[in-house]
């Protein structure tokens, strides 16, 4: 997927663990969280002077060509559809397979609730495929509360689409 000399020379603000994956399909971190940990492995970079993420050159040009600045992945139905097609047909049960996650009850089926299952999925392919699943929990974000309204997210999400 990337040449390991890049992922060395990137310094990704959280590492991928099971931990982190489970507060992401709990709702427990932001929908902004979510995108940013999708972000960095796209290697889109934090402009401070438009205060937006950018692709750079490291950005695969399967997300540059269609998103100058990252996209809302979880708040935009086109950005979500991207990451799925971009997860290999061999790692589309990542969920499944290997957080043995059972999925969500009809009831909590709703778009944010899907979007950052695949979220979740895309970042299982990612860190499988560059060998970088952290074994250790250590470094986490604190959780925080599942919304009240889980339709419309955390404070400071972005409104669905």
């Amino acid at each position: 997927m990337y040449k390991k000399e890049k992922l060395v020379e990137n310094k990704f603000t959280w590492p991928i663990c099971k931990d982190l994956l489970f507060l992401v399909l709990e709702d427990r971190v932001s929908d902004v969280f979510v995108c940013e940990l999708v972000w960095e492995r796209l290697f889109y970079t934090k402009e401070l002077s438009i205060n937006d993420w950018a692709f750079s050159a490291l950005t695969p040009s399967y997300w540059s060509e269609k998103f100058e600045k990252a996209p809302q992945i979880i708040s935009e139905r086109p950005a979500s559809i991207h990451l799925t097609r971009s997860i290999p047909k061999e790692y589309k049960q990542g969920l499944k397979n290997f957080l043995n996650f059972k999925g969500y009850r009809i009831n909590e089926l709703y778009p944010r609730r899907t979007r950052r299952a695949t979220a979740v999925n895309w970042l299982i392919y990612w860190a499988i495929e560059n060998d970088c699943f952290s074994k250790d929990s250590g470094l986490m974000p604190s959780p925080s509360s599942p919304p009240v309204n889980p339709v419309k997210g955390h404070f400071g999400d972005p409104q669905i689409k």
